[in-house]
């Protein structure tokens, strides 16, 4: 199997590695916006470099793993449906609901494959709480409590380009509640907070924010974020039921510390990042893809998963901008169900 990976920076070079080892991919082929570190990558890998995205669909592949910036998501997925390929996509698909939607139809009118890379449905962890939930071992569920906190924010110039803390982080817990769930959010309440550096304030974004969420059966949730966590890296969800509580994220490496007199102690290395974190789960999803691809699996993460968790974003966005509870039912898109 051949493959070609669009985009070389630090997804693309730990998505790189993981496909170059893999026993069934024979080859790579590489291309970046910077020419030169895609060189740099192939050299070290001992793969191949394209000067440009043109040359992948030219030189002929078997599947394309879109690494790019987000802006680019959207034409590259259409591009591949139209050439026949099976796509891996880092998330989002787009920034907003209609090139979203656009996307899809367009892999859905040509029959091929959308993979979207929400890592957080491969790490044990998340799996183990999937299983707690649906087993019955929790009970009825009534609570659910998920937090996403970056120790340290992205450059600044970047936030224009990422869509917002919504969009672009806590996308991941708001997909990874229906999928440990099973359940689809019903309506939202947001909040965000732009106290912190000025950078965000001038890119129209927030530093920390915070949701109330809804689910279909009744349980809530909450859901928060923040980039300046300088304990390090947390990420966790906590499931409460009737019965038993669980919680995911909570090892010797979680940046907290207790208070209690008889609490554990704070980690000695705290987790600082999420490729250190999600390390095993990005590359098992990248595995799955190579699976599905060979036709030995269904695909586990399709562009209408994305699309719903892209929804529940754009309505905490709207919720935080209007001050207002937005149903999930305002928004276009609403015809997939959890996975169950």
């Amino acid at each position: 199997m051949r493959i070609g990976v669009i985009g070389t920076g630090r997804i693309g070079t730990i998505h790189a590695n993981t496909l170059s080892r893999h026993r069934d991919v024979g080859s790579l082929i590489l291309t970046d916006a910077n020419p030169s570190r895609a060189q740099e990558l192939a050299q070290r890998l001992g793969e191949t470099a394209a000067p440009g995205m043109d040359e992948i669909f030219r030189w002929g592949v078997d599947a394309v793993v879109i690494t790019t910036a987000t802006s680019a998501h959207a034409e590259l997925i259409g591009r591949s449906a139209r050439s026949g390929l099976p796509v891996f996509c880092e998330k989002p698909i787009a920034l907003d609901l209609p090139g979203t939607l656009q996307a899809i139809a367009e892999v859905e009118t040509a029959g091929t494959i959308l993979q979207m890379g929400f890592q957080r449905r491969f790490d044990a962890g998340y799996a183990g709480a999937r299983e707690a939930v649906r087993s019955g071992r929790l009970g009825r569920l009534h609570t659910v409590r998920a937090l996403t906190s970056d120790q340290a924010p992205p450059p600044a110039a970047w936030l224009p380009l990422s869509g917002g803390l919504y969009r672009d982080t806590l996308i991941h817990d708001f997909d990874i509640l229906r999928w440990v769930t099973g359940r689809e959010v019903v309506d939202v309440y947001a909040a965000g907070s732009d106290a912190g550096p000025v950078m965000f304030r001038e890119a129209g974004d927030v530093d920390t924010a915070a949701a109330v969420l809804t689910l279909e059966d009744g349980t809530l949730a909450t859901a928060t974020a923040t980039r300046l966590n300088g304990a390090g890296y947390d990420v966790r969800m906590e499931l409460a039921g009737e019965l038993d509580q669980v919680v995911v994220g909570l090892d010797d490496r979680t940046p907290i510390a207790s208070t209690e007199p008889t609490g554990p102690p704070a980690a000695d290395k705290p987790w600082t990042g999420f490729l250190e974190r999600f390390g095993p789960a990005y590359e098992a999803e990248l595995n799955a893809f190579v699976e599905v691809v060979r036709g030995e699996r269904a695909n586990p993460c399709d562009g209408r998963e994305a699309l719903q968790a892209l929804r529940i974003s754009e309505a905490c966005e709207l919720s935080r901008r209007e001050r207002r509870p937005v149903a999930l039912g305002e928004l276009p898109g609403g015809t997939t169900t959890a996975a169950l």
